[in-house]
C-alpha cells in the first residue's frame, strides 16, 4: 500500500503516543481518520488536532478489551466512511510487572485484555470490512520488543506481546490464502517515552489492584522508568518508520535495530537447545552495529 491519499484508517490507541502519531502522519498524507480512544478527553483533543490539520476525522470512545464496543466502533465506521482501509491495532496497556507468581489475576485479566484481545476484537470487527470492498489494504497491529524476547519481571506483558506477533504471522498467512490485497506489520518497538507508562489511569475499577505492590513490583516498575526515560526514539519517529514499512510492504517492523542480537540469542538458544540466556545481561561480541 504506497497511496495513503483519501484511503480511510481506523486507529485504536489514538490519544496518545503512536496513536496519535500514526493519525497526524495520516492527515499529512490525506488520509480520513477514525480515531478510537478509552480516554475521552484525549480522543476529542486528538480528533482536534486532526481535523486542524485538515484532515477529516470521527472519534469513538471505545474500550478495545469488549467485543462490543469494537463492533460498534466498526459499524460506525462503516457508516461514516463506507469502507476502511488501513488498520492500526494499537491500544496497549503496561504493568503486571514483578514475579510471575506474585502477578495477580486482575493484571492478567487488564494486560491480556486489552493488549491481546484488543488485537483479535480489531481483526474480527475490521478486517470483513476491508474484505469487503476487495481493494488493497494494510493491518499494522502494535506489539513490542516485548514480543520477540522474554525478559525478566515483565511476565504477563511479554506474554500479550508474544502472543500479538505470532497472530500477526497467523493472518498474513491467512491473507495470502484467502487471495486478499492486504498486508500485515507487526510494530516491534523497545522503549520509547510514551503515556504507556501511565497506563493505570485508564484502568477499569472492577479491575483495580488495591494491594501494596512486592519487592520484585517495584524493582519491574523502576527498571521500566529508567529505561522508558533513556530512550532515544520518539513516538514521531516510530511512526514515520512504520508508514515507511508500511509503503514497502515490510512485515516485521523493528525500530531499534540493536534489538536484532538479542533476539538472535534467543533463537540460538531455541535451535541449540540450550537454557534460555538472560537477554539484559547479553552483550554480542560484534565490530558492527546491528
Amino acid at each position: 500500500m504506497k497511496d495513503f491519499a483519501g484511503k480511510v484508517a481506523v486507529i485504536t490507541g489514538a490519544g496518545s503516543g503512536f496513536g496519535l502519531e500514526f493519525a497526524r502522519l495520516g492527515a499529512r498524507e490525506g488520509m480520513r481518520l477514525f480515531l478510537a480512544d478509552v480516554q475521552q478527553d484525549a480522543l476529542d483533543a486528538a480528533v482536534a488536532d486532526a481535523r486542524s490539520r485538515g484532515a477529516e476525522a470521527v472519534g469513538v470512545r471505545a474500550d478495545v478489551s469488549k467485543a462490543e464496543d469494537v463492533d460498534r466502533a466498526a459499524a460506525q465506521a462503516k457508516s461514516a466512511f463506507g469502507a476502511v482501509h488501513l488498520l492500526f491495532n494499537n491500544a496497549g496497556v503496561a504493568g503486571g510487572g514483578g514475579y510471575l507468581w506474585e502477578s495477580r489475576l486482575k493484571d492478567w485479566k487488564w494486560i491480556l485484555g486489552v493488549n491481546l484481545m484488543g488485537v483479535v476484537h480489531g481483526i474480527r470487527s475490521f478486517v470483513p470490512l476491508m474484505l469487503a470492498h476487495g481493494g488493497e489494504g494494510h493491518v499494522v497491529n502494535t506489539a513490542s520488543a516485548a514480543g520477540l524476547v522474554s525478559s525478566p519481571l515483565m511476565g504477563a506483558y511479554n506474554a500479550s506481546k508474544h502472543a500479538v506477533v505470532t497472530l500477526s504471522e497467523t493472518l498474513h498467512h491467512e491473507l495470502r490464502l484467502a487471495n486478499a490485497r492486504i498486508g500485515v506489520s507487526v510494530l516491534c518497538p523497545a522503549y520509547v517515552p510514551t503515556g504507556i507508562s501511565r497506563s493505570e489511569r485508564n484502568r477499569p475499577a472492577e479491575l483495580a489492584d488495591d494491594d501494596p505492590p512486592t519487592s520484585s513490583q517495584i524493582a519491574a516498575r523502576q527498571r521500566s522508568d529508567k529505561a522508558v526515560a533513556s530512550g532515544k526514539l520518539g513516538a514521531p519517529d516510530v511512526a514515520r518508520i512504520t508508514f515507511e514499512a508500511i509503503r514497502e510492504g515490510r512485515f516485521y517492523v523493528i525500530t531499534h535495530r540493536k534489538l536484532l542480537a538479542t533476539v538472535e540469542l534467543r533463537f540460538r538458544d531455541i535451535l541449540e537447545q540450550r537454557t534460555p540466556s538472560d537477554p539484559y545481561t547479553y552483550r554480542p561480541d560484534l565490530k558492527q552495529e546491528i
